[in-house]
């Protein structure tokens, strides 16, 4: 099986992990930079060129897409698609995943636990928007952060205001979310590959940091998942229409609450903590899905 990974770093330790498995499964896997590709958009005939050579003869393309060029990967991955190559996830899933609001509505449509989440366009409304997420101390993320970057803990109602003034006087979108206590600054990522919980982890912030993120300096240590956990974090999956993702969640008081989905997981962190091949795993996803033609949006939407 020829695979194209489409990722900005070659170097990243997930993507030598995905390479390795893949080639010790005697499968051909070829880096490609997202950003050097270029497309002819043409009638019946979508192609895709990198370095001055068409792109042909691939059975699978693995997107790594990077949230700061999410709008190019997603139109070189939709052109994947359209050429009838196998996504490991599909470019209308990993759009909504991105979408930080949209995949909160979904999430909430389909009853998966979350945290009160609020969101308002007009500073005016700070003061309802804040009562509705149950007040201070509040979470205010960034529509379109990441790794733990664009996310402030306010302690009282007048900092939140000041923080949610400042992000809107520059046309910023901002979500408020409800501060789950209770957490003590730790989360779990589940890693959810064909519908199913193949590894997951615990993730304890630095100290004097709520967030959890290992990019933040946290550490990540093997957990075992209640069936509550399990099952929100399969059905969140499914939600976004994910067939690879990581799940992150909080323990709340009232079950687990899903905090995002994030459609490109880092694996050092999981497979360090867990000791399990979570890149094997996910090429043996690959080899049993990636038929010609199985793509359910084709591109489409």
């Amino acid at each position: 099986m020829k695979i194209a990974m489409m990722a900005r770093n070659a170097n990243l330790y997930s993507h030598r992990r995905l390479k390795e498995a893949a080639e010790s499964r005697g499968h051909e896997l070829d880096i490609i930079n997202t950003l050097r590709c270029y497309m002819n958009i043409a009638s019946r005939r979508p192609e895709i060129y990198y370095n001055g050579e068409k792109l042909t003869g691939y059975d699978a393309v693995i997107p790594r897409i990077g949230a700061s060029v999410t709008f190019y990967g997603l139109a070189v991955l939709r052109q994947f698609e359209m050429m009838g190559v196998y996504p490991l996830n599909e470019s209308v899933a990993i759009g909504r995943s991105r979408d930080k609001l949209r995949s909160m509505q979904l999430l909430a449509r389909d009853g998966i636990g979350l945290p009160v989440t609020t969101f308002a366009h007009d500073p005016k409304q700070t003061d309802e928007v804040l009562k509705l997420a149950g007040g201070a101390p509040i979470v205010i993320k960034l529509l379109e952060g990441t790794q733990g970057l664009g996310v402030v803990l306010a302690d009282t109602d007048r900092s939140a205001t000041s923080v949610v003034e400042a992000f809107r006087a520059s046309g910023t979108n901002i979500l408020l979310q409800e501060f789950i206590k209770e957490a003590g600054g730790t989360d779990i990522r589940a890693i959810v590959v064909g519908g199913k919980v193949i590894a997951a982890m615990k993730r304890t912030g630095a100290e004097g940091d709520f967030r959890s993120n290992l990019h933040r300096g946290g550490s990540a240590q093997l957990i075992k998942l209640s069936p509550e956990e399990r099952s929100t974090a399969i059905r969140a999956a499914k939600t976004m229409g994910l067939n690879v993702c990581g799940v992150d969640m909080l323990r709340a008081n009232h079950g687990p609450v899903v905090m995002e989905v994030n459609s490109s997981p880092g694996l050092e962190g999981v497979e360090k903590a867990t000791g399990l091949d979570v890149a094997g795993k996910i090429i043996e996803y690959i080899e049993k899905s990636a038929i010609k033609g199985t793509t359910k949006t084709k591109g489409k939407g």
